[in-house]
């Protein structure tokens, strides 16, 4: 006999797992599909094991700055398999738990690769059998895929995407990554932690380009610091291998040409969307996206999509909003998204957080806005950990003092981002930030003195 639910949601990454669990608390019968594991991409290939490994790569540094300090340690050694068994660990807690809570919530959860058909019955292609179910309400939330662009000799050329790097089993001495976007330079930190020699190809004019200019600048500074060669303006035009040695062969904007040879090649040049489940479907597509109203509704009013499939943003908490909003609609709501604040984080040494509207988007807004920026180098917080490479940008309206939008470079900004985002939220103006008592020391005095420069009654700046 069939089985029918009232939602079905296919993928159980950051937006479909807690789209099933909202929806189930709204007292609907509730089944997930996932083909891999739960959590999607974010939990078992992207930010948990990624940032796992960058906070390896934070101690590596500290403990290399640490002699500056004082402090005297031995010669330090690495341990990968010790490094990635302990990422595993922290992937499998997590997993763990977000299985209870779906179990908690009486959601069936089906293993296994889910097509829907047009009639909105879900195939399911389990270990040993094939299963259909029908959904009244059909969810998508199945994710993406690392993009391999059509570069000559990349079939013959073996490489790493952000999928599948984390399947090393030993430490390359030298590493190119192609793509300087987030994911790229998250990389480039953790490897350079490790004394792997790196190098960064980007085609834009410079790293991490959906970032601040003088974010981006900051980050490059450090990252070269490092070791790390960064060279932007640059085409990879061709791939190779001889023996172990991986070959790309670069064209720079100049026209000249040169070949790098490394260990090991990382392709990291952004993602595509996964549309597996839903090709039997009639759906408008944006680009390569599913289209979607703001109540995350497709052209098919009974089905939903959400995450990397419909674009945007394409970060996991933005997934995780947008599967409450289907979730809440696709039980008879009637909510939206707020996209007006969505934290942007970049988890490098620097880390870089940025919410609201950049300096090009006011610009071109037309809006009249004044920006003031304060470094961290009279910060005391900054200055007692060593860290006093960074800044806080801040943007609002000339008119009312409204805050339009922030960015922030240094030690914890991915944590303080969201006090920015409160603001902007509630549509507060500088001259509130400026009149609330911050903590001393802290990194995030930084924050009121850009509000109280911003006013011209900065004591510091």
């Amino acid at each position: 006999m069939l089985k029918k639910y009232e939602v079905v949601v296919i993928g159980g990454g950051p937006g479909g797992y807690v789209a099933a669990i909202r929806a189930a608390k709204l007292g609907k019968k509730v089944a997930l599909v996932e083909a891999d594991y739960l959590g999607g991409t974010c939990l078992n290939r992207g930010c948990i094991p990624s940032k796992t490994l960058l906070r390896h790569a934070e101690v590596i540094e500290n403990i290399e700055k640490a002699k500056v300090w004082g402090i005297e340690t031995g010669p330090i050694t690495f341990s990968l398999s010790k490094m990635l068994k302990r990422k595993d660990q922290v992937i499998k807690q997590l997993r763990t738990g977000i299985g209870f809570l779906l179990k908690q919530g009486k959601i069936d959860v089906y293993e296994g690769l889910g097509e829907v058909q047009s009639n909105q019955e879900i195939t399911i292609q389990l270990k040993d059998k094939q299963e259909t179910i029908y959904g009244e309400k059909i969810i998508l939330a199945t994710g993406s895929t690392p993009v391999v662009p059509p570069i000559d000799g990349i079939e013959e050329t073996y490489y790493y995407t952000s999928d599948t790097v984390f399947d090393l089993e030993e430490i390359p001495k030298s590493i190119v990554i192609i793509g300087g976007g987030i994911i790229g330079v998250e990389f480039a930190c953790i490897f350079s932690s490790l004394n792997v020699d790196v190098t960064i190809v980007e085609m834009a004019d410079r790293i991490t380009s959906t970032e601040d200019p003088e974010a981006s600048k900051a980050l490059k500074k450090s990252l070269e610091t490092k070791g790390v060669k960064i060279l932007t303006n640059t085409k990879v035009i061709n791939l190779g291998q001889v023996d172990e040695n991986k070959q790309v062969h670069i064209e720079k904007s100049n026209g000249n040409t040169e070949v790098i040879e490394k260990d090991a090649i990382l392709l990291s040049v952004g993602r595509k969307p996964n549309l597996t489940a839903a090709k039997k479907l009639p759906l408008e597509m944006d680009g390569p996206f599913i289209r979607v109203n703001e109540k995350m509704q497709t052209n098919t009013p009974s089905i939903y999509a959400v995450g990397d499939v419909i674009g945007g943003f394409q970060l996991a908490h933005v997934a995780s909003a947008e599967g409450l909003v289907a979730a809440a609609n696709a039980s008879g709501g009637n909510e939206t998204v707020n996209y007006k604040v969505v934290p942007r984080c970049v988890y490098t040494n620097p880390e870089i957080a940025s919410v609201g509207l950049t300096e090009e988007e006011v610009k071109a807004k037309g809006i009249k806005y004044k920006a003031v920026r304060v470094d961290h180098h009279s910060n005391g917080k900054a200055l007692a950990l060593d860290e006093k490479e960074g800044f806080v940008k801040l943007l609002a309206d000339e008119k009312y003092g409204e805050i339009l939008g922030v960015t922030m470079v240094g030690p914890h900004v991915t944590e303080m981002i969201t006090e920015p985002s409160a603001f902007i939220h509630l549509e507060g103006t500088v001259d509130e930030l400026a009149t609330m008592i911050h903590p001393h020391p802290s990194v995030s005095e930084s924050l009121f003195e850009a509000a109280t420069s911003w006013l011209g009654k900065g004591v510091h700046s």
